[in-house]
């Protein structure tokens, strides 16, 4: 894909990738892809998608195996489970958790975190999938909510609306 006629290539972290130069405006998220994005593969707790050119990283996001639970307000668990049919509605659902998402200063606000929305969304979507997977989830800080509003998350609760997190989902069936 091109960005700003610059070449950018998409790929997964592996225990031998150099990691090209990054700097977004979150110190913790710069932190998290040089100091441990490689450790929590080893350790199999999420895996790293990169988004380069020749000279650095662009972009990245980490996914994890996560699980929508009946633990949020009845009111969200109804309207979740009304999508569910009857003979197949559980305590839980399975889900994919955007653990981090990230984009340099330099590439802001040039669609690549709609991009790699769209990206887990399809690899989670129809056929791509490897196991069954509901729901994309993120525990999103309150200052990017509405990026996730605008690609079609909703929230989970009203009860965490003053926390620095909120937790959002997004329902893979609606895509259909």
């Amino acid at each position: 894909m091109r960005i700003n006629g610059i070449e950018v290539k998409t790929r997964r972290l592996k225990l031998d990738t150099e990691i090209k130069p990054f700097e977004s405006e979150d110190e913790e998220l710069n932190d998290f892809l040089h100091q441990d994005a490689k450790n929590y593969l080893a350790q199999k707790l999420a895996v790293t998608y990169l988004f380069e050119t020749d000279t650095e990283t662009v972009a990245y996001f980490c996914l994890s195996n996560d699980n929508i639970r009946r633990e949020v307000d009845m009111e969200t668990w109804k309207k979740i489970n009304r999508e569910v049919p009857n003979s197949k509605r559980k305590g839980t659902y399975p889900a994919v958790k955007i653990g981090r998402l990230a984009v340099s200063k330099k590439y802001a606000h040039n669609g690549l975190g709609r991009i790699m929305i769209d990206m887990v969304k399809r690899m989670y979507f129809g056929d791509n999938q490897n196991a069954g997977c509901r729901f994309i989830s993120v525990d999103a800080y309150n200052n990017s909510s509405d990026f996730y509003i605008r690609n079609h998350f909703k929230f989970f609760t009203e009860k965490d609306s003053e926390k620095l997190t909120r937790i959002m989902y997004f329902d893979l069936k609606s895509i259909q």
